[in-house]
């Protein structure tokens, strides 16, 4: 199993990162755990106060799970993946299973942060954008996808985006093996990103069983 890292600032383009390696394989070989996935519950906070949640900090994250269900993929074992609603700021019944496959991307703003889930990475990347794109692209997201105003996205990007992404997550982009400039529209990188990932596969696929990846070798 090849487990690859994919973080980088809000609207940055990782998701077209990710879609780009599962198109470059074979169906079935990546299975992909969103950071999103592991908010953590809220439901116990009034509805009122759910808003002000800082969703762009480490602390927001349950990162012993993400953790535990990474190492059940590696051992062999089906997850069921939580699933997290930002209309209302609280973790869903409902859970996403996922099987182990060759490649595991873990995607999301914070997942170089934790040491014990980069020390389980193979490959870690960290896809870089300019603010003002993320910014357009974070306002187009939310404002259909999590019924937010544009002025409310502005507000947000302002107070809790970005002091938390010169907190946190540019400062993550030091544990990076492939920075990937200009988000997912980079051709060149992802196509050398996608290109490593095909020949780690073919690797281990020759030399049989599973795929067992040191991205420093």
């Amino acid at each position: 199993m090849l487990i690859i890292g994919i973080a980088g600032g809000t609207g940055s383009g990782k998701t077209t990162v990710v879609n780009k390696i599962i198109n470059s394989l074979p169906p079935g070989e990546v299975a992909v755990l969103p950071q999103d996935s592991y908010y953590k519950d809220s439901s116990h906070i009034p509805p009122e106060e759910r808003s002000k949640i800082n969703f762009d900090e480490p602390a927001a994250i349950e990162w012993t799970l993400l953790v535990d269900q990474l190492r059940q993929l590696k051992a062999g074992k089906t997850i069921q993946v939580p699933t997290y609603s930002y209309l209302t700021c609280t973790r869903q019944e409902a859970t996403v299973e996922v099987e182990p496959r060759d490649v595991v991307i873990v995607e999301g703003i914070l997942v170089l942060n934790d040491p014990t889930l980069r020390e389980m990475m193979d490959v870690k990347v960290f896809v870089d954008a300019d603010a003002d794109d993320r910014l357009i692209r974070v306002i187009a997201r939310d404002c259909v996808e999590r019924g937010r105003t544009p002025m409310t996205v502005i507000n947000r990007y302002q107070d809790v985006l970005k002091p938390m992404h010169s907190m946190y997550i540019e400062p993550s982009k030091r544990y990076a093996d492939l920075i990937v400039p200009q988000g997912g529209n980079n051709k060149v990188a992802v196509n050398l990103l996608t290109d490593y990932i095909e020949a780690r596969l073919r690797k281990a696929k020759l030399s049989g069983g599973g795929c067992k990846c040191d991205a420093k070798e």
